[in-house]
């Protein structure tokens, strides 16, 4: 038995709102949820100083920061996940016409280079439209979770704490990618008819992409084996209160309706757990970190989730 709760710090969204209202049987576990907002803020917070027993994380920064050492392992829970071709953008006076036309340009990074959605669409334009990341100098404008991490050496760190459109509104950068939010007509996308392009994408490769997982500081599954698989069994529990709830209409936000048109357009469970399930996305995840010097080698998938 536990001799007090564990911390745990997670987003809120449809499929973690049962557990943090307390709807779940949570077996052996007795949980204390932490308030975080931004979630991201508990994700940095966690990767430099452990602050939570458990903690919502975008899986490159757990990949990053377990490259690194830090004492933590991944569950095989996704709380969130997306197609990323709608997070690159252009501007028009750059005469960007396609993803090649960004090779020898300066790229702007909304965040830090190694958050998930940056890994993702990097990962995307290069395997599917031929793009040479390694001739586009990339400009964060954020410092990275992991504040250990080293950068490659086409990064740009020159104009961090900029804002994203600025940097494009200003002629500082050509394109960007991220989440990159203006009103500015000089700002388009640069990939058309992005949401079909992504599920495209999935019946070519079979690969759904993963975003947050759910981490443990290994402290914890070292004095408590059990506590990876009795998350699993509470995680599992609140996703069905929550498909109930899509399926009775009743839950409506935006990412409710993301995952219902996953549902009917692929005919995918919108929130497969496991790593058989997700085995072919985190193989890939695997492969784009290396390539992208976010892990300093490629990780296999048994490694991403054993203590």
């Amino acid at each position: 038995m536990l001799d007090s709760p564990l911390t745990i710090a997670l987003g809120n969204y449809g499929i973690t709102q049962p557990l943090k209202q307390g709807e779940v049987d949570l077996g052996r576990l007795r949980l204390n949820f932490a308030a975080v907002e931004p979630i991201t803020a508990g994700m940095r917070a966690m990767v430099r100083s452990l602050d939570f027993d458990i903690c919502e994380m975008a899986f490159t920064t757990y990949l990053c920061a377990r490259d690194l050492g830090v004492p933590i392992t991944a569950i095989p829970v996704f709380v969130t996940r997306n197609f990323h071709h709608w997070a690159a953008f252009k501007t028009q006076r750059s005469g960007i016409k396609s993803p090649k036309d960004l090779e020898g340009r300066r790229v702007a990074i909304n965040r830090g280079y190694t958050v998930t959605t940056g890994l993702w669409i990097r990962g995307i334009l290069q395997t599917e439209y031929g793009v040479d990341l390694g001739k586009i100098t990339w400009v964060p404008t954020d410092e990275e979770h992991v504040a250990q991490y080293a950068y490659p050496a086409n990064v740009d760190l020159s104009r961090r704490g900029k804002a994203i459109s600025e940097l494009l509104l200003h002629g500082d950068c050509d394109a960007a990618i991220g989440d990159v939010k203006s009103d500015s007509a000089e700002i388009t996308p640069l990939i058309p008819n992005a949401r079909q392009a992504g599920f495209d994408y999935f019946h070519r490769t079979g690969i759904y992409p993963v975003n947050h997982a759910v981490v443990v500081r290994n402290a914890v599954l070292e004095a408590h084996p059990w506590v990876a698989a009795e998350l699993m069994a509470a995680f599992t529990r609140a996703r069905g209160i929550y498909y109930d709830r899509l399926a009775s209409g009743a839950a409506t936000a935006p990412l409710d309706k993301a995952a219902i048109e996953v549902r009917n357009a692929l005919g995918i469970e919108p929130f497969p757990f496991g790593i058989d399930a997700n085995r072919v996305s985190l193989e890939a995840v695997a492969t784009f970190a290396a390539e992208q010097s976010i892990t300093r080698r490629r990780k296999t998938v048994a490694e991403m989730f054993s203590a």
